[in-house]
């Protein structure tokens, strides 16, 4: 499956902005999938995910409350909104899918096969 991500770009801080994750390919149906985030000079980090059942949906502790994650399965998309946006938000998105993510490691990058190519979100405050 082929993952293209969208929607970044320059936001104030206390902003909104909608990403999304376009499937090619095939449908999400069966898979995980997440968003993750990498800041400058910092790890890639998980930020929210669907589990295959597409019935769980998991957050950071960090966008827990301000994010969600969402699917719209006639689209082959899945989003992210961003919603009271902080500065610490700022890094570039990635989304990521895979059909062997047990729920207990849907936090863990390396349980992605599908990457997409990122999406920079910069948030000045």
């Amino acid at each position: 499956v082929q993952l293209q991500a969208s929607g970044g770009g320059l936001a104030q801080a206390g902003g909104s902005q909608r990403l999304s994750c376009t499937a090619s390919g095939r449908t999400f149906r069966g898979y995980a999938v997440a968003w993750f985030r990498q800041a400058p000079g910092k790890e890639r980090e998980f930020v929210a995910g669907i589990a295959r059942s597409g019935s769980n949906t998991y957050y950071s502790d960090s966008v827990k409350g301000r994010f969600t994650i969402s699917s719209d399965n006639a689209k082959n998309t899945v989003y992210l909104q961003m919603n009271s946006l902080k500065p610490d938000d700022t890094g570039v998105y990635y989304c990521a899918a895979g059909n062997r993510v047990i729920e207990i490691d849907i936090n863990m990058k390396d349980a992605y096969d599908h990457w997409g190519q990122g999406t920079l979100v910069t948030v000045s405050s």
